[in-house]
């Protein structure tokens, strides 16, 4: 049984747990609420979660680990064939995914005639699949069929157990609703540590492979040169300082674009706007932070940069050569960051209490002096801290980057010439099949290493800003 059905089926366990366990303590009570301990639907709920939680985390960890374990069991199969393990595994999961549209009997399956009958189920076998690899898949399918069923019964098992035995404990003096609470705050702290682990595995895979990567190439080239030419065959310069180069350049001319258009904006419409007026703007003005980036990529490529081009390319001053350009993904960038400069301005800006401002127009200064010196001030910590998160917003952008600046790694100050980011050249590092035990692979881990680090020194740099100035008004 896939898990998808066997999900389904461990919430039906759950859903008739739930009318069993409310049913048994309403008939021990003959239906007074007042001898129960709890109301009837934390009985229901007692009995559900006692499905659902062991259940539901056997399923989960259990898909996660099977197919690494079932990997492991293979390998040995594989032993002697020439090409990197990891493709060649990959080469033994995709067959085995394609035996099973074949619909016929795991232990039945041999190499005889497999490829001829995969083809007829339209999987595409290149000539590079050997034999050795159809076995290995086709080991691997039984193994995976065998992982089916010892999943499906121990699943099932512990679900209709766990059922039977809360049902059996449900009686009225039962503290059902105290057992809930328990469960249910088991799952808020299961859900925070999710997110932790989340986060902390993010970070030992990069850290790991940072690691291999400056085992095989040295460091003090990766941070202090000035080329980058990648090359698979042999004989890379990857020094970052292109990258870091045209990374902050193309953030810092973004940054010039949203910081005044996004603050004057939430001034306006937080000192000046009226509630109608206001009703109607600050929605349209978010709107364009809910547009996806791919879509600010093309409009920078077919409508800005051949704008640009009118003005500074060839039929006009001879500036820009082409439209994908520093100033292209600058601009572009900037507007989309608009948004989050202005809602994040807008917000604190109207946290600054009315009082202040009608003490400063009661000394008999004007509103645009009020604002000036005593409504931004007051709200300049928070407007700092939204200015840096917007910077770390900048620099992992990568698909305007991709489309409006173009791809080529140099150090320049011309902001009308094509210039690339860290974050496009790890896409490009990583697109397609690479082994992973090249430099070339491996250092878009290291680039993707000291982007992080930069992110989150900006990020701690702004919550250090907003917490050191933060203004508290009673």
């Amino acid at each position: 049984m896939s898990p998808g059905w066997l999900f389904l089926l461990v919430l039906l366990i759950a859903a008739a747990g739930y009318v069993l366990g409310r049913s048994r303590a309403l008939s021990a009570t003959g239906g007074s609420l007042r001898t129960m301990h709890s109301l009837p639907g934390a009985y229901g709920w007692n009995v559900a979660m006692a499905v659902l939680i062991p259940s539901l985390l056997i399923l989960a960890v259990w898909t996660l680990v099977a197919p690494a374990v079932l990997g492991r069991l293979v390998t040995p199969m594989m032993a002697g064939q020439e090409g990197n393990l990891s493709l060649l595994m990959s080469d033994v999961r995709r067959v085995a995914d394609g035996l099973l549209l074949l619909g016929e009997d795991p232990a039945s399956i041999t190499t005889e005639g497999l490829r001829d009958r995969l083809a007829e189920a339209g999987v595409a076998l290149g000539q590079d699949v050997s034999n050795a690899t159809l076995a290995a898949a086709a080991r691997y399918d039984v193994l995976g069929a065998w992982s089916h069923w010892l999943l499906t019964i121990l699943v099932l098992s512990v679900a209709l157990g766990a059922a039977a035995l809360a049902v059996r404990r449900t009686t009225p003096t039962l503290r059902a609703r105290n057992e809930v609470e328990r469960g249910i705050r088991g799952l808020l702290i299961a859900a925070a540590l999710v997110a932790i682990a989340t986060t902390v595995g993010i970070v030992l895979a990069l850290i790991f492979n940072t690691i291999k990567f400056f085992q095989i190439y040295p460091a003090s080239e990766f941070f202090f040169g000035t080329t980058w030419t990648p090359s698979f065959g042999g004989g890379s310069e990857l020094g970052i300082l292109p990258l870091v180069w045209g990374t902050l350049y193309i953030s810092t001319i973004a940054l010039f674009v949203a910081v005044p258009l996004g603050l004057l904006s939430a001034v306006y419409l937080s000192e000046y706007a009226s509630s109608r007026v206001r009703a109607w703007a600050k929605p349209m003005l978010e709107v364009l932070a809910g547009i996806p980036s791919i879509v600010y990529g093309l409009f920078a490529l077919l409508t800005v940069g051949p704008a640009l081009m009118l003005v500074f390319g060839d039929g006009g001053l001879g500036w820009m050569q082409g439209g994908t350009a520093v100033i292209t993904a600058g601009l572009v960038m900037g507007i989309m960051l608009i948004p989050f400069v202005s809602s994040l301005s807008d917000d604190i800006i109207n946290a600054v209490p009315q009082a202040m401002r009608d003490g400063s127009l009661g000394l008999g200064a004007t509103r645009s002096e009020t604002i000036r010196q005593v409504v931004l001030p007051a709200a300049l910590p928070g407007i700092m801290g939204a200015v840096l998160l917007a910077a770390s917003r900048a620099i992992g952008e990568t698909m305007i980057v991709v489309l409006g600046a173009g791809a080529a790694a140099r150090l320049s100050l011309n902001p009308f010439e094509a210039m690339t980011t860290i974050t496009a050249k790890i896409v490009s590092q990583l697109t397609g099949d690479q082994d992973f035990s090249s430099p070339e692979a491996l250092v878009a881990f290291a680039l993707a290493m000291s982007l992080f680090v930069v992110t989150l020194c900006l990020n701690i740099v702004a919550l250090w800003i907003v917490r050191r100035y933060r203004e508290q008004y009673e």
